[in-house]
């Protein structure tokens, strides 16, 4: 019985970590040249957001929300100002 226990666990781990990494995946796939290029001054956070998912980071200075998504190897940055795209950037799309 604990042997059933102890592999149900496991089970349950492998689960988990796939599920975790094909949310992952999803997740660095919309930071890609083609979603770039679908991004535009004046749209809103949320359209970017439907267009490219939840961003990695935001930070608030004076009204202009910068916001990052991707990693260090490659990168979407946006800046908005009444939430709405201001300034646009990539890093490394392909």
């Amino acid at each position: 019985m604990a042997f059933i226990h102890s592999l149900l666990r496991v089970l349950i781990l492998c689960t988990a970590m796939l599920g975790a990494v094909a949310f992952l995946s999803a997740c660095g796939n919309s930071v890609s040249l083609e979603n770039y290029q679908r991004l535009k001054v004046g749209q809103t956070f949320d359209e970017v957001k439907q267009i490219i998912g939840e961003p990695s980071r935001c930070d608030e200075t004076l009204g202009v929300r910068n916001c990052v998504w991707g990693n260090t190897e490659r990168s979407i940055r946006v800046n908005f100002a009444l939430d709405k795209v201001l300034l646009l950037s990539a890093d490394n799309l392909k």
